[in-house]
């Protein structure tokens, strides 16, 4: 939003444009009638699952396939020989030899080290070389266009590092503004946007930059004009831009933080060089024989004969497939100056092995990328679909990379099973092709949500009478091959390692899909959906030994809220010890000795230095904790319950606690109430109390928690007492008068049928609410309580 753009909106209004007011309303219920219509059937036939949506799923579908692709890939061995030369000049080089034995050498020919080896040997033996070709061509680079939102999201990825969620955040911050000379300045155009175009205003000011600060040379001869190839991109909005490009990155430095002006300063760089002169490259292949023409080496080279744009800016890539040397053939280091015919000196010769490798995980660059060559989604939802994916932990970021979890490879599986029209890229596709239809008016939006609902709503009812047993078949046999991979030693994946008859299969419970055995419940084995190698230990009940001092078996076991040692069988007539295996330590860690420390817990650490009270390490039903006192600590994952010292203790008690607190915490006690009992100092939700045998007063709001005092607090308890006993009177007077007809009966057997007509009154009357709230249980349990929030997209 630039002044002269709002001036200009005033010289020339117009009406709202219906059409892009329909193509909203049809792209909100779409989303509307796909994420709360398709998430209910996960909640019900797949337990665990979050949500589906039209765009979401897609999404989801395409990091679960990558990943499908790396798991069967298999890698296959090749080499490739690099000889060092030497020029008449003395210059030297290195070319990669392409021909051997008169043929043209294919990636795979050289496929083992022998063959490598006899290649080598065959240069090594070769009586001479020379120049035999020189191909050199003149490349013209042109600059980038400016930034839409996700070339935006893609470069801040590359670059920056930045999530395509945080760009949008750091982009918004500068749209919105800072404040300069006394004025709220917005520093980029609008950052939602797929269109590709500035306007004249800002070419013209790109120009002027140019022309004075890089000189003429920089400048090309007109202006340059970007269209975007997208088919489906509505362009309603310019390319993200600076709002005045004289305004320089240095000269806002002072007012932003570090991401803001790494941000801001890729967006200027890339508005600035997209009206730049292009780049002018010389690139050299030079072709080396041997004198028998039964050897042929190939020397790539490129020179920047003018750089242009390539001065200010130059876009990065995402990974080029299977390792593949760079795409853009003919790029390599300088190469010295040669002639056709030169007799070049061989140096040494480079025999170097390779793998393919499978291709890459998707980064959110590359994925934002691909979901816009397919014409998926606005670029305004990218950012939101990204995260929702990983808050729903269907996928989570490695490294920068998407690594789908099993919960999102179950979702994927069941729906392209059951829904996989509405999950195929080209059905997605042609959607967004259909919405842009009612945003130019060529199609009426109300026809496009018929014809969806129509066959949507006869998919789901198609699901009403799925079974969760056809579901798990279906989810088997997709999922198989993922979580039971046939090894090289011939062994079954799918045979139960502790029954040794079952067959391990997917199975649904009440938390989720895990994996256990066919004959259940003879064979009670289970574990957590994973591929075996990436799971815990198969083996239920592990026997550690016997303690020493008891002489007691000691187990490790697993149980519904995972592993725990136990100290006996249990099978006597008291309950066995037993203590959780913390976070920190892997279960096929833990030996005889491990456990038996996890039983001693809790142990003293030794004594507070203040206050000379102990202090407690041990494990409780929130995991490690230490105690001093009354107050609990949480321990964190840097942190082990057997091994923390004392020191590390009083730093943790003395460091503020984090987080939403369970309850009241003491701050400190004020001494002993005059009479009996301690008066404590506590922090509660609604700020500082003081507490005396359950009376509660709170602290003057000028009060001073630090400094206030037990005197201070005696008369506040006090005056809580005595409202309190004022309270207690007034109920009493008023039980008293609604008694009244009652206590004017002039004798007692009409005492005694007044009580007894009242107290059968209250039984009817709770028997009434009694069946009232069971009717009411009833009808709640029957009807699904309404969900809110906005719709999966």
């Amino acid at each position: 939003m630039t002044k002269n753009a709002v001036l200009d909106a005033f010289t020339r209004p117009r009406e709202i444009d219906r059409e892009l007011v329909e193509a909203y309303l049809a792209r909100r219920a779409l989303d509307y009638l796909v994420g709360f219509t398709l998430s209910p059937v996960l909640w019900r036939k797949l337990p665990g699952s979050r949500s589906a949506g039209r765009v979401q799923s897609v999404a989801l579908r395409l990091v679960c396939e990558r990943e499908s692709e790396i798991e069967v890939f298999k890698s296959r061995e090749y080499w490739t020989i690099e000889v060092e030369f030497k020029t008449e000049a003395g210059q030297t080089f290195t070319a990669r030899l392409t021909h051997l034995d008169g043929k043209r050498l294919e990636r795979f020919d050289l496929d083992s080290e022998a063959k490598a080896r006899a290649a080598a040997d065959a240069i090594l033996r070769a009586s001479g070389f020379m120049v035999a070709e020189i191909d050199s061509r003149q490349v013209r680079r042109n600059p980038f266009p400016p930034f839409t939102t996700s070339t935006l999201q893609q470069e801040a990825s590359r670059k920056l590092g930045l999530s395509a969620n945080r760009t949008m955040q750091i982009a918004q911050r500068l749209y919105e503004g800072i404040e300069l000379a006394g004025e709220t300045v917005g520093l980029i155009t609008y950052m939602r946007t797929d269109g590709v175009a500035i306007s004249a205003e800002a070419i013209a000011a790109a120009r002027q930059l140019i022309g004075g600060e890089f000189g003429p040379r920089y400048l090309p001869d007109a202006p340059r004009v970007y269209r975007s190839p997208a088919k489906n991109a509505q362009e309603a909005h310019e390319a993200i831009r600076p709002t005045d490009l004289a305004r320089k990155p240095t000269d806002v430095a002072a007012h932003l933080d570090r991401d803001q002006l790494r941000l801001y300063e890729l967006i200027w760089k890339r508005t600035v060089a997209s009206q730049m002169a292009s780049a002018l490259l010389e690139q050299v292949a030079v072709d080396i024989a041997d004198a028998a023409g039964r050897l042929r080496l190939r020397a790539n080279g490129s020179v920047i004969l003018f750089d242009g744009f390539l001065t200010l800016y130059q876009e990065d890539r995402d990974d080029t497939p299977d390792g593949m040397e760079s795409a853009r053939e003919g790029e390599g280091g300088r190469l010295p100056a040669m002639r056709k015919a030169e007799r070049l000196a061989r140096g040494e010769v480079t025999p170097s092995q390779h793998f393919t490798q499978p291709p890459p995980r998707y980064t959110e660059a590359s994925l934002v990328k691909k979901l816009e060559e397919l014409g998926i989604g606005r670029p305004s939802t990218y950012a939101s679909i990204l995260q929702v994916l990983q808050d729903r932990d269907y996928v989570r970021l490695e490294k920068r990379r998407f690594i789908p979890e099993d919960r999102g490879r179950l979702v994927t599986a069941f729906l392209t099973n059951f829904f996989e029209r509405y999950v195929e890229y080209n059905f997605t596709a042609d959607l967004e092709n259909q919405l842009d239809d009612v945003s130019g008016g060529r199609i009426d939006w109300k026809e496009v949500l018929r014809n969806f609902w129509r066959d949507f709503s006869a998919a789901i009812d198609g699901t009403k009478e799925l079974t969760i047993s056809q579901v798990l078949t279906a989810l088997d046999e997709a999922l198989g091959p993922h979580f039971f991979p046939n090894g090289d030693s011939g062994h079954d994946p799918r045979l139960c390692p502790v029954c040794g008859a079952g067959r391990l299969s997917l199975k649904l419970g009440k938390f989720g899909a895990f994996i256990g055995c066919s004959n259940y419940p003879n064979c009670r084995f289970t574990r957590p959906l994973a591929v075996e190698s990436e799971a815990e230990p198969t083996t239920p009940e592990t026997a550690l030994g016997t303690d020493p001092g008891t002489g007691l078996a000691v187990t490790l076991k697993k149980g519904p809220y995972g592993h725990y040692v136990q100290l006996g069988d249990g099978n006597g007539e008291f309950k066995p010890k037993r203590v959780a295996v913390p976070r920190s330590l892997k279960p096929a860690e833990i030996d005889l000795e491990t456990a038996l420390r996890l039983l001693a817990l809790p142990r003293e650490l030794g004594r507070h230095p203040e206050t000379g009270e102990a202090i407690v390490a041990g494990i409780g039903r929130f995991g490690a904790y230490i105690k001093h006192g009354s107050i609990f600590k949480s321990l964190g994952a840097d942190d082990d319950v057997l091994t923390i010292g004392l020191n590390r203790a009083v730093v943790l008690l003395a460091e503020p606690s984090s987080g939403q607190r369970r309850g009241p915490q003491l701050l400190r006690e004020l001494g002993a109430h005059p009479e009996g009992g301690t008066v404590g100092l506590y922090r509660g939700r609604y700020g500082p109390y003081v507490s005396h045998d359950g009376v509660i007063a709170s602290l003057p709001r000028n009060a001073d928690p630090d400094t206030f005092s037990l005197a201070e607090a005696l008369p506040l308890v006090a005056a809580q007492r005595d409202k309190g006993k004022k309270r207690g009177r007034k109920t009493a007077k008023s039980a008293t008068a609604k008694g009244a007809p009652a206590k004017a009966a002039k004798n007692g057997a009409t005492i005694a049928v007044a009580k007894k007509t009242k107290t059968a009154k209250k039984t009817g009357a709770a028997k009434k609410t009694a069946a009232t709230k069971t009717r009411a249980n009833l009808s709640t349990a029957k009807t699904p309580r309404a969900r809110s929030g906005p719709a999966p997209r």
